[in-house]
């Protein structure tokens, strides 16, 4: 029978497959912007957002040429539940997998895998970190295409509007939800 990991057990299992500091403070970071979502939008299942988020890119390290593919096999042979599969799935859409967000969760996820890594690369070049930054100074960053080149802006942009949000929105809510 399929089942739903808790976030401690997601955490087990992103780890049996992580090594990178740099992946797993990636994993822990989705997961918790998406747990703050989630007590807006979805407060019964803060716990399975954030599941969704520690797992998104378990299989990225060792297959990162079939990222999402991998996973797709990875997930089904631990048996967990289809809802969590889609959801990781759905995070690669129109960049390396088919499957296609339509949940409000797995937009959130699709808009701020990239995003968050964006802010956190902002946030390391101030002195006071995320703890005082405002929504324009990421904007600002944003527009610099050679800043955090490897965050795909585009991809931010489309998480946007799949959650009717203005990209300023997106980002004050990625903040705060980082800070938190």
């Amino acid at each position: 029978m399929a089942y739903i990991p808790t976030v401690e057990q997601a955490e087990e299992l992103l780890k049996h497959y992580n090594k990178e500091p740099f992946h797993i403070q990636h994993a822990e970071t989705v997961s918790k912007v998406l747990g703050e979502f989630a007590k807006e939008f979805d407060p019964e299942r803060v716990d399975f957002w954030r599941a969704v988020g520690m797992l998104h890119d378990i299989d990225f390290e060792l297959y990162p040429e079939q990222h999402c593919a991998k996973a797709d096999e990875m997930l089904h042979e631990l048996n967990l539940d289809e809802e969590l599969i889609h959801a990781v799935l759905s995070h690669g859409y129109g960049i390396c997998y088919d499957v296609e967000p339509t949940l409000y969760m797995e937009k959130v996820l699709f808009a701020v895998d990239e995003l968050t890594g964006l802010i956190g690369a902002a946030a390391l070049m101030r002195p006071t970190g995320i703890s005082d930054m405002e929504p324009k100074s990421v904007i600002k960053k944003f527009k610099d295409k050679k800043f955090a080149a490897g965050c795909d802006r585009d991809v931010i942009r489309r998480g946007a509007e799949m959650l009717g949000m203005e990209l300023s929105e997106l980002i004050a809510r990625t903040i705060d939800a980082m800070r938190a």
